[in-house]
């Protein structure tokens, strides 16, 4: 499964990780040196095997999303529960007050491909 389908962008993505490589509520994080990005990138299955991504730190204090706990739609932060929509990027629960970053991601065959600064 994944969370966004298609191929809408003129990137074919940066492969990141086999499915198999992330358990189900659970994530990794994707080092900005491979993205490109300003921030590390949290890649997240939630527990319908779906994957999504974020920004990997924390809006409210510096904490690995992808090191929280995965489960119905949102990223519960590991230090403060703060909790993020998986799809949106979106605060779903108290202390953070401010957004993450989604980006898009593709499955394809079993691979997890990352599509940094696009969103879902």
């Amino acid at each position: 499964m994944t969370g966004i389908s298609g191929n809408g962008g003129n990137s074919p993505g940066i492969r990141v990780a086999s499915v198999d490589d992330i358990p189900e509520g659970e994530g990794i994080a994707i080092s900005s040196d491979v993205t490109g990005t300003e921030d590390d990138i949290a890649i997240l299955r939630d527990d319908d095997g779906t994957c999504w991504a974020l920004n990997d730190t924390c809006t409210h204090e510096t904490a690995s999303l992808a090191e929280g706990w995965v489960e119905d739609g949102d990223v519960e932060c590991p230090l403060h529960s703060s909790r993020f929509n998986l799809k949106t990027g979106k605060v779903d629960g108290l202390p953070a007050t401010r957004d993450t970053v989604p980006h898009r991601v593709e499955v394809r065959d079993g691979e997890v491909y990352l599509f940094p600064g696009e969103r879902p």
